[in-house]
């Protein structure tokens, strides 16, 4: 049985993920329900105040939203709660951020250009024929997308979307060869080129192999040629 809020959670309780201290306080800020898993996110409130400093306390972050000051994915963010999880863009006043995994598997916001956050990367994670014979791509930050010619895109391919009118730039197909980043396992936050896709006739999840190792396909988030920040220092 939950005793907290729907829009808190327990500051020992909250995922290791979120790169925050365990032991100052009892409640911490969760994420209103949204499209990323509570591990591959973050309130904006715990970020603006806690990860980047730009605020002192919960208030000034409400006034700050109110203001619209922040925007996610190119779109004006009214909900201090609203998650920012994976390869998505926060912009703070004139500054971006782009959510990226560090070695140890944190999230963190990293500094990018205007012209990087007119743009993301999105992974497709299952396909839906929907009413009238179209096809809808289900993304991994919850959103979906209609599309023609649905033959060529396939689960585990990932799309160069632009923002925030999430017009597809370029498709990314999941192939040998194609430059990968890591969001999960040993290797989590690095970037490597795939060699072989193992499909298994089981129960067993999909596996891919790297020059140097291996790791389950759920790990692997396909980028091509895109320039994706990564986390150099372990923290």
């Amino acid at each position: 049985m939950n005793m907290g809020s729907s829009s808190h959670l327990k500051r020992l309780a909250m995922p290791r993920s979120w790169p925050l201290p365990r032991k100052t306080t009892i409640w911490v800020t969760r994420p209103s329900p949204g499209g990323h898993s509570l591990e591959r996110c973050m309130p904006v409130n715990l970020i603006v105040r806690d990860v980047l400093g730009r605020a002192q306390t919960s208030r000034e972050v409400r006034f700050i939203v109110h203001n619209e000051l922040v925007k996610v994915d190119g779109r004006v963010c009214k909900d201090p709660r609203r998650g920012v999880g994976l390869m998505d863009v926060l912009t703070l006043g004139d500054e971006n951020f782009r959510c990226m995994l560090d070695a140890n598997g944190r999230l963190r916001y990293v500094k990018i250009s205007s012209e990087e956050a007119s743009w993301k990367i999105v992974r497709i994670e299952g396909k839906t024929t929907i009413k009238g014979g179209k096809t809808q791509l289900n993304l991994h930050d919850g959103r979906n997308m209609i599309v023609d010619e649905a033959e060529q895109y396939k689960t585990g391919d990932s799309l160069k979307i632009a923002l925030p009118d999430q017009k597809i730039i370029e498709h990314i197909a999941f192939v040998e060869g194609v430059r990968c980043y890591l969001i999960g396992g040993t290797h989590v936050g690095e970037m490597a080129a795939m060699k072989e896709r193992i499909v298994k006739q089981s129960s067993m999840p999909n596996e891919v192999a790297f020059d140097d190792f291996g790791t389950t396909e759920v790990n692997v988030f396909v980028v091509g040629d895109a320039s994706v920040p990564i986390m150099e220092v372990k923290a």
